[in-house]
């Protein structure tokens, strides 16, 4: 009879009885499910393998990873964001999601040489090692993805937002502490500009002006658009702008030469270095001409090149508007009849080329018409701005966005604006069109009129008082685009 004992692996204790030891797989699909299992449920296979205090360490660093991420998801996502527009925060996300990955394809590969038996022949050892090698390289899908967007992220804010000590701006205000970013102000605004550049064209004319205010502590936004072809605007009160062009933007020649979109580029050839050291002389000029026809504060802008901008709406997949009468694709009235049309209807969904004759068709209308278009793309765009949309087209977004988008917001700032983003994307936006009526014509501009629509425009409250009155000049400017945005077809 032979002679029985402990099997191998095994120990006998006096007085215990067995304690079994570790425990391999007896076959070449054994070793193949543990390493799959290993790679699905981190310590798994260990724990089948009676490795418990392994399993066990390794099953609590994935049940906190897979918390504490689900927690930032689900409850800190505001604040995750925020980490995700600073540059050295993306550095560590590519840092910490490499080391997770070689983490995990540590424990795989662990998975795979502890389950082998001794008795595999050299062609099974070469086959769960190729099998191992393919799951790795599965795993490292999700991370790789991830990587790419930390990267292509970093490289965005860092090409866009330069920090502000390598970048250079007359007239934004100096970067705050966390804690009070927007400097005891109430309502911050930014200009955005719509530039004409573009292969067939010299320097660059803004065509589209419009002042985001947004109330710092609720997120209400009102867009106050200027028509391009203001006259005689005038510069900010105590700027070397103003001391020059003390009865406004005007000089010899054409006077359409001297329209608020002229301020842009001519502004920086007639007098360079006026304004200090500065990125973009255009811009801070523009700026405080902006900030003297409203009466207010001009903090930031942003520009936004016209023919790029055809790009970022693809790049986002297209956006969502209603048209209430067609709009001309093309054409010059009394010269040209338009190539095609956009047909009116609700909810019209416009590739990158449609809806830049959206913003910019020009047959048949005016520009106060196309001023209510672009500030319904406005709306468009921060609505197509989901989550599901930035996380699927991430990457097209923001190589679209880094040719097209020029701007004097800082690095520093962005956790702040990521903070006034989330207000204004739940709160209300309404918007002021200046165009011509009793009150106002843009070849002779009554300024004061136009500050007390946008003084009512922005006080505390519905924007429908307050202020400093305006009449009812004013409350027709401001309610002139109310309904602009919804299906109201004309005739």
């Amino acid at each position: 009879m032979a002679a029985t004992g402990p099997t191998a692996g095994s120990v006998r204790a006096p007085g215990l009885g067995q304690v079994r030891g570790p425990r391999r797989a007896g076959s070449l699909p054994g070793v193949l499910g543990q390493t799959a299992l290993g790679a699905l449920v981190p310590g798994s296979a260990f724990w089948i393998q009676r490795r418990h205090v392994l399993a066990g360490c390794v099953f609590l660093v994935y049940a906190l990873l897979l918390a504490g991420l689900a927690y930032t998801l689900l409850a800190r996502r505001q604040e995750l964001v925020k980490l995700l527009v600073q540059s050295q925060w993306l550095t560590a996300t590519v840092i910490v999601l490499a080391a997770c990955y070689l983490a995990w394809a540590g424990v795989v590969v662990a998975s795979d040489l502890l389950s082998r038996p001794h008795e595999l022949t050299s062609g099974q050892r070469m086959g769960a090692t190729a099998f191992t090698l393919v799951v790795c390289g599965v795993l490292a899908a999700p991370f790789v993805v991830g990587i790419q967007f930390a990267s292509a992220q970093r490289s965005f804010i860092e090409e866009v937002f330069a920090p502000a000590t390598e970048s250079f701006s007359a007239t934004r205000p100096p970067v705050a502490g966390a804690d009070d970013p927007w400097l005891g102000e109430d309502r911050v605004n930014v200009l955005l500009l719509g530039g004409d550049a573009g292969p067939n064209r010299v320097g660059t004319r803004t065509d589209s002006i419009i002042v985001a205010s947004i109330d710092v502590s609720s997120g209400d936004t009102v867009l106050l658009s200027l028509p391009r072809n203001l006259e005689n605007v005038p510069f900010r009160e105590g700027t070397a702008l103003d001391r020059i062009y003390p009865n406004g933007f005007d000089g010899p020649g054409d006077p359409l030469q001297w329209m608020l979109n002229a301020v842009y580029p001519l502004v920086p050839d007639l007098h360079p270095g006026i304004l200090g050291r500065s990125d973009n002389e255009g811009a801070d000029a523009l700026k405080l001409a902006v900030s003297g026809a409203l009466g207010l504060r001009v903090d930031y802008y942003a520009l936004v090149s016209i023919p790029g901008f055809v790009r970022l709406i693809d790049a986002m997949g297209g956006v969502t508007v209603n048209i209430n009468e067609p709009v001309a694709i093309g054409g010059v009235t009394g010269v040209r009849e338009p190539d095609d049309y956009l047909d009116p209807g609700p909810s019209q969904r416009l590739n990158g080329f449609e809806a830049l004759w959206f913003a910019r068709g020009r047959y048949g209308s005016d520009d106060y018409e196309r001023m209510r278009r672009q500030r319904c793309l406005i709306d468009a765009v921060i609505d197509r701005a989901n989550p599901g949309t930035l996380l699927t087209r991430y990457e097209k977004i923001l190589e679209a966005g880094r040719d097209v988008l020029r701007t004097d917001i800082p690095g520093e700032m962005l956790p702040a604006f990521v903070d006034l983003s989330y207000m204004v994307k739940d709160a209300k936006v309404r918007s002021v069109v200046f165009e011509r009526s009793d009150d106002f014509t843009p070849e002779s501009p009554d300024y004061a009129w136009i500050q007390r629509v946008v003084a009512k425009a922005t006080s505390p409250g519905d924007g429908a008082g307050g202020g400093n009155g305006g009449g009812g000049g004013a409350k027709s400017a401001i309610d002139s685009a109310e309904s602009s945005c919804t299906y109201d077809p004309v005739g």
